[in-house]
């Protein structure tokens, strides 16, 4: 076990218990650009990492009531195929090695800036969403946004199989847009519990793929978890205005050295 790897998981599992960020979007370019893991491999173990560590959340807010089963369902019967259809191709067309890196490093730092997006207009878009948004009770209607919270679920598949990020800020963006009526807490509870199958599949995916490094994994686990717990503990204790603008700006420059 590499104590390096196991304090960038305490540091990482802090932050994400700090302000609630899914941890790919930190620890995956944390493993590429600082420990030199090649982004297949940094993706694939992240992606494992993160359904182990979400499924904690999942059991507190599924006891709550706070996650809604239907809307979750709706997501998975989109993202999970999406997801086994990603590995697929990544197997079948994937046979040069660099290729593979790029179009892995590329989405990755696209997902970045789009998540460090989402955090920083977080509030603007929920308002709009929720002065624009209407109950829809015609049977027409519910068809149409069914439909359109499994296509939602087909690209969330895609983009997190491939970069490990997007089943968190981006999911909720969406949620809101979709669900506009959901409260906050629902909304949270209903993207973590669509995010462990989702990223528990394109895990183990990534196991078939052969990039997944399960030593890296043992050490990541063993500083995240702990650090989870004192970041959920002292987040209440920091507003949150204050720690979104440093989060996302940090996640634009990682993005930008990324993609160019």
């Amino acid at each position: 076990m590499d104590w390096m790897h196991t304090a960038a998981g305490l540091g990482v599992g802090f932050i994400v218990g700090l302000t609630g960020v899914g941890g790919g979007a930190l620890m995956t370019p944390l493993l590429v650009l600082f420990f030199g893991v090649a982004p297949a491999i940094a993706v694939g173990t992240d992606l494992l990492y993160a359904a182990i560590t979400k499924l904690g959340g999942v059991w507190v807010h599924g006891r709550r009531g706070s996650v809604d089963w239907k809307i979750t369902g709706l997501l998975a019967l989109g993202s999970l195929p999406a997801a086994l259809t990603a590995i697929v191709l990544l197997k079948t067309f994937a046979v040069n090695t660099r290729h593979f890196e790029a179009v892995i490093t590329g989405t990755l730092g696209g997902a970045l800036i789009l998540t460090a997006l989402a955090l920083l207009f977080k509030e603007r878009l929920r308002n709009f969403a929720r002065r624009n948004g209407h109950a829809i009770k015609t049977g027409s209607g519910m068809k149409r946004i069914g439909a359109a919270t499994i296509a939602t679920g087909a690209a969330l598949g895609v983009l997190v199989t491939i970069s490990s990020i997007g089943a968190g800020a981006l999911g909720a963006v969406a949620l809101f847009f979709l669900y506009p009526r959901l409260s906050t807490v629902q909304i949270v509870g209903t993207d973590l519990a669509h995010a462990v199958p989702l990223t528990a599949v394109a895990g183990l995916g990534h196991f078939y793929l052969g990039t997944v490094d399960a030593a890296l994994l043992l050490s990541l686990l063993s500083g995240s978890l702990p650090g989870i717990y004192l970041g959920s503990h002292l987040g209440a204790r920091i507003p949150e205005h204050v720690l979104r603008p440093v989060l996302a700006g940090m996640l634009i420059l990682i993005g930008g050295r990324l993609v160019w």
